[in-house]
């Protein structure tokens, strides 16, 4: 298992990141000028595809804003984003055993992110807990569109390797879906007994409880 040779591709939210509701808070509120943020769902399925990126245009669309305004909306997010996890009044916590795992995996292979997250905000929320240095390779977000199989998509093309030589790990049907799609090698993940069982239905052969228990899957489905 050589670093060029293979790639360990994550989801973010729910694999290396919580997100809390007061991070939902700061996306929704970027819409106050144009309406009320609490009439906005925070069921991120309830929108037409599962993407930062997305959301926003159904919002704006619905909302009737004027599209030259999203640039700067996204931008009060990340800003509003960033302002408070400088000042502490926002916290970036990881997934118990996150940090091990990719201390585990760096040089071993090339890590990444396929998020529906903007990337900026994946960015700034990664940082905050220490963890982007480990996947700014590969990094890929909402930016663009498209469903999570799409964002998957482009981050496999700029590792240039073949799908068997990635794995990619997901706490959400969608991910499952993407990394089927997408023919790589996939792991659910969720400390939800629940949340696995519905992975393992939509697909996914393997799921872990723990981060302990990733690390032996990857190298086993890389066959290092």
């Amino acid at each position: 298992m050589q670093v060029g040779n293979c790639a360990v591709i994550f989801d973010v939210d729910g694999v290396l990141l919580e997100l809390t509701p007061n991070e939902e808070d700061i996306f929704f509120a970027a819409f106050t000028p144009w309406g009320d943020p609490n009439t906005l769902s925070r069921n991120w399925n309830s929108y037409r595809i599962r993407n930062d990126d997305d959301i926003v245009d159904e919002i704006i669309t619905r909302w009737s804003i004027p599209l030259t305004e999203k640039p700067a909306l996204v931008g009060a997010y990340h800003a509003a984003l960033a302002a408070r996890l400088d000042d502490g009044r926002l916290g970036s916590h990881a997934i118990p055993g996150a940090p091990g795992l990719l201390a585990a995996l760096s040089g071993k292979a090339r890590l990444g992110i396929a998020t529906a997250n903007f990337r900026e905000a994946a960015r700034l929320r990664l940082v905050a807990a220490g963890l982007w240095p480990s996947v700014q390779d590969l990094a890929h977000g909402a930016d663009g569109g498209g469903h999570k199989h799409a964002i998957l998509a482009r981050a496999i093309a700029a590792s240039g390797l073949p799908p068997e030589r990635i794995v990619y790990i997901g706490d959400n049907v969608n991910d499952v879906e993407a990394g089927l799609r997408n023919g790589v090698h996939f792991i659910g993940f969720s400390t939800s007994p629940e949340r696995r069982a519905i992975l393992a239905s939509a697909g996914a052969r393997l799921c872990c409880a723990s981060h302990a228990e990733t690390l032996p899957l990857i190298l086993g489905s890389l066959n290092a």
